[in-house]
């Protein structure tokens, strides 16, 4: 049996895509041509209209993203290497992933007119790339897993990125136990208006998962609120490798999505990874037009009008729904004004202090009740703290 620090690196795995190349390799107008179809699913276009993400920083916590990418050229910055010896040295990192993810939330094209490659979500927003994981195939990821050093890198990198600008946080990753550090990481980041966006996890068609009728809780996923993000294909039906249990928001598109790679070449893959980056695109449109709208509040606006609401309003394994940007962008208009003077508590009461004793985290049956009160919940994450900042900080 691997122990706890020697099951990290497999745990982190959970929300990361199987990435292939495509077949012949594609031309960057093809990569147009095949993200606008998705863009459009969930309205995106449309709500350009009202935002592009200018004056927002989404911090890509990932394995690298690298910043010479042609429909990234511009707008990285990159940040500490959290990972730092854990490869052999003279290792060069592979940053496909996160290269991936940056590229769904905020890709701008290039060439004439940037009519070519990926256009992202938010294709005016700035990205700050912290490298916290490896990927499966790196020569260090075995002893990334196995190593003490390392077991705090996702919680580094949520305070750095909070201490350095970052408007919106995108985690697609996760692991299947919670952590002391990354609990309050996430408290500090959403106590400080920082809106935080995770992957519900890609263990939906695990024999466990099916049998109990839903996945095991991810974290930093299924903290108290965070924006957990499940994965749906182009009709808007639930994936089946999509994690379905309680914490999830919302969903928005995870199979067969393509994305900017390494170098001049384009990927497609599977997984709540990409799907968490659409969404964390979409919040980034909502504060790029509402600077100091809260997250509790971002998290309002994406809740109130995706499409394809289940048939109940919410559902395990879809959340309230596929997001769509454009009704995001309305609805935080209409909220823009909300105060909330001398409601909640501060975020380090309600998470709980430092000198506290062992996390505990219980979760209660699943069901549509709790379902909508764990998840409805996220309108008033006030109570962590984050309509505390509200109060403070009127749009």
């Amino acid at each position: 049996m691997l122990t706890r620090a020697a099951a990290a690196a497999a745990a982190l795995a959970l929300a990361l895509p199987t990435l292939l190349p495509p077949a012949p390799p594609a031309r960057a107008d093809q990569v147009r041509d095949a993200v606008t179809p998705v863009l459009d699913s969930l309205n995106v276009p449309r709500a350009w209209s009202l935002s592009r993400g200018r004056g927002v920083t989404v911090a890509v916590l990932d394995s690298g993203v690298d910043d010479t990418q042609a429909d990234l050229a511009g707008s990285v910055t990159v940040g500490p290497d959290y990972t730092a010896g854990a490869n052999p040295p003279g290792t060069e990192p592979k940053r496909l992933h996160g290269t991936n993810m940056a590229s769904i939330i905020a890709g701008h094209g290039h060439g004439p007119g940037a009519a070519d490659g990926m256009i992202g979500v938010a294709p005016e927003a700035r990205l700050l790339s912290l490298r916290v994981i490896l990927e499966r195939d790196e020569p260090g990821f075995a002893a990334f897993g196995g190593d003490r050093r390392y077991e705090g890198t996702i919680a580094q990198g949520i305070r750095y990125a909070v201490d350095h600008g970052a408007d919106v946080i995108n985690l697609s990753l996760g692991r299947s136990y919670p952590t002391r550090d990354e609990r309050q990481a996430v408290a500090y980041a959403i106590g400080r208006g920082v809106v935080v966006v995770a992957a519900a996890g890609n263990g939906g068609a695990e024999r466990s998962a099916r049998r109990g009728g839903h996945a095991e809780f991810t974290y930093p996923a299924s903290f108290p609120g965070v924006i957990s993000v499940a994965a749906v294909d182009a009709a808007g039906r639930h994936a089946g490798f999509s994690n379905r249990n309680s914490a999830v928001v919302v969903s928005a598109p995870g199979v067969q999505i393509i994305g900017a790679g390494p170098g001049s070449r384009y990927w497609i893959g599977d997984g709540t990874s990409p799907a968490t980056a659409f969404v964390s695109g979409v919040a980034a449109l909502i504060r790029s037009r509402h600077p100091k709208m809260a997250p509790a509040l971002v998290a309002q606006a994406l809740v109130a009008g995706p499409q394809q609401r289940p048939a109940r309003g919410y559902d395990l394994g879809v959340g309230f729904g596929r997001v769509d940007a454009l009704s995001a962008l309305t609805e935080s208009d209409r909220i823009a004004g909300f105060r909330a003077d001398g409601m909640g508590l501060a975020g380090d009461r309600r998470f709980g202090a430092d000198d506290e004793g062992p996390i505990r985290v219980v979760h209660h049956p699943s069901g549509p009740i709790l379902a909508y009160v764990v998840t409805g919940a996220l309108a008033l994450v006030g109570l962590v703290g984050s309509l505390m900042y509200a109060a403070r900080n009127r749009d």
